[in-house]
């Protein structure tokens, strides 16, 4: 097998380079985690043989060596979902306290009579309004049943 550093290089891995990550789509990488100390080459010896007689302790041992994480541990769900909401939250927060800032202080007021509430005018506006909207003909009825003669309102 070949070395890297002090590292055994065990397979293709990723990309074939000689790298270690944890992903489920490459479940083997090309080098294993830890470097060989003698305490794993003796385990590495005795995993040659009979892996009825390795204990528990040895074969974590022997995969912690060779793996950072289990796939149960890297696939873990983070709770960086919770950070994104909270800056969308606010980032939208300070949106609409900035719309209402420039509303409070930078637009001028509207005209009375071109604020409407639920759709109609308020504060008695109602005749100006059709009266102007009449005068402009926005509201024009024409046909046979719009009561008129020909121009005359």
């Amino acid at each position: 097998m070949a070395k890297v550093g002090n590292r055994e290089w065990v397979g293709y891995g990723f990309n074939g380079q000689p790298n270690y990550m944890d992903r489920p789509d490459y479940p083997l990488p090309a080098v294993r985690f830890r470097p060989d100390t003698p305490d794993i080459k003796i385990l590495r010896e005795k995993e040659k043989g009979d892996w009825r007689k390795l204990t528990v302790e040895e074969k974590k041992a022997l995969y912690r060596a060779s793996f950072c994480q289990t796939f149960a541990e890297f696939q873990a769900p983070t709770g960086q979902w919770k950070g994104v909401i909270g800056w969308a939250l606010v980032i939208a927060s300070m949106s609409l306290w900035a719309y209402m800032g420039m509303k409070l202080f930078v637009y001028s007021p509207l005209p009375e009579s071109s604020t409407p509430w639920m759709g109609y005018p308020r504060n008695g506006t109602t005749k100006t309004t059709a009266g102007s909207k009449l005068s402009l003909w926005c509201l024009a009825v024409e046909g046979l049943a719009s009561g008129r003669i020909g121009n005359v309102i």
